[in-house]
């Protein structure tokens, strides 16, 4: 990895969190990251259309227009790929040092593997992996992002409830100790629901319009808390609802905690936790919100402290509101960067 230049990412798969990664990167403003190619099947001018203008988070906050294979972001070329596979794209000739895989497709180690052997150097991926062997980690940053070794080549960044959730029982199981925990995620629409009644998805609620009714839907987040918090294996039980909204949930948390606590107690723990070791990973408000308020929010999780409630007196209940979209780009950027550091300071060590 040669430095005195910005370390070079590529996208693969430029949806939703695609777009969100390369937005965030330009809105904090960081010149030690840049993306210098993007792969996706959209034909050039949807991926110049869909970068300019943007439904949930507004237009793009600079300069956006395509001139042949580049993407023009603020006069710098993004260099705009068309490959379905990974074997068909030239990687090395790209010099990157990171590609963010943000397509989704890519749930096993020897699927992600692929792209290494096509040439590139590591793989940070935007979703949880089939089983935990997939990669050489997955992530949460602000809670294991420090146990990373910088020579991994496959790491995974969880999901975006993952994200959420995470910070949020580590800190309490760590203060009050947690019995059992039971999360029902409310979760904005997603792009594998219908918007009308359609043969959709072998998941026949998915068939159902996702902006008519509150459905039901499988979840893996039990599974992947337990992945990153081995100590709470068996005590995590999960469940999820898409909910008729574009962007913004939430995560209904019910806790049995160890020892006898107050509503006053959780909300001092969540935040100090909030403006100390997770400053700018976890928020916190007691302000009557509604999910809205928190679009485009770069925070992983914002306790809502108004609605903490406590009864028994060890069962805790909280409301956690997450952008599922940005602050989860956000925390991929993080981890990018961390492991890019951290591999320069290995290099600089040998």
């Amino acid at each position: 990895m040669s430095r005195g230049r910005p370390y070079r990412i590529a996208l693969n798969g430029y949806g939703r969190i695609g777009r969100c990664v390369l937005r965030a990167l330009h809105e904090r403003g960081g010149q030690d990251m840049q993306i210098v190619a993007l792969n996706d099947l959209a034909d050039q001018a949807s991926v110049e259309y869909l970068t300019r203008f943007d439904s949930t988070h507004g237009r793009f906050p600079g300069e956006v227009r395509v001139d042949g294979d580049c993407l023009h972001i603020n006069g710098h070329c993004v260099k705009v790929l068309c490959a379905s596979t990974p074997e068909a794209v030239d990687w090395a000739a790209l010099d990157i040092d990171l590609l963010l895989e943000c397509s989704g497709q890519y749930t096993r180690r020897d699927e992600g593997a692929r792209f290494v052997e096509a040439g590139v150097p590591r793989v940070l991926f935007s979703q949880p992996m089939a089983n935990a062997e997939a990669v050489d980690a997955t992530l949460v940053y602000g809670v294991n992002h420090h146990s990373l070794n910088p020579h991994a080549r496959l790491i995974s960044n969880a999901s975006c409830t993952t994200n959420a959730s995470v910070p949020v029982l580590h800190l309490l199981d760590r203060e009050l100790g947690l019995e059992q925990v039971s999360i029902t995620t409310i979760h904005s629409a997603m792009n594998d629901q219908p918007v009308i009644d359609a043969y959709h998805h072998a998941d026949l609620r998915r068939t159902r319009s996702a902006f008519q009714s509150v459905i039901p839907v499988s979840t893996g987040l039990a599974r992947g808390i337990e992945r990153l918090l081995p100590e709470l294996v068996g005590r995590v039980q999960a469940k999820a609802m898409r909910v008729p909204t574009v962007n913004v949930s939430a995560l209904d948390i019910t806790l049995q905690t160890r020892r006898d606590t107050s509503a006053e107690e959780v909300n001092r723990l969540l935040q100090q936790a909030s403006e100390s070791e997770y400053s700018g990973l976890l928020g916190y408000t007691e302000l009557q919100h509604a999910s809205c308020d928190f679009n485009h929010d770069p925070h992983s999780a914002i306790i809502d402290g108004s609605l903490t409630r406590v009864a028994g007196p060890r069962l805790v209940n909280l409301l956690v509101w997450f952008d599922n979209e940005w602050g989860f780009a956000n925390r991929m950027l993080d981890v990018a960067q961390y492991w890019l550091q951290q591999l320069e300071s290995a290099a600089a060590r040998d």
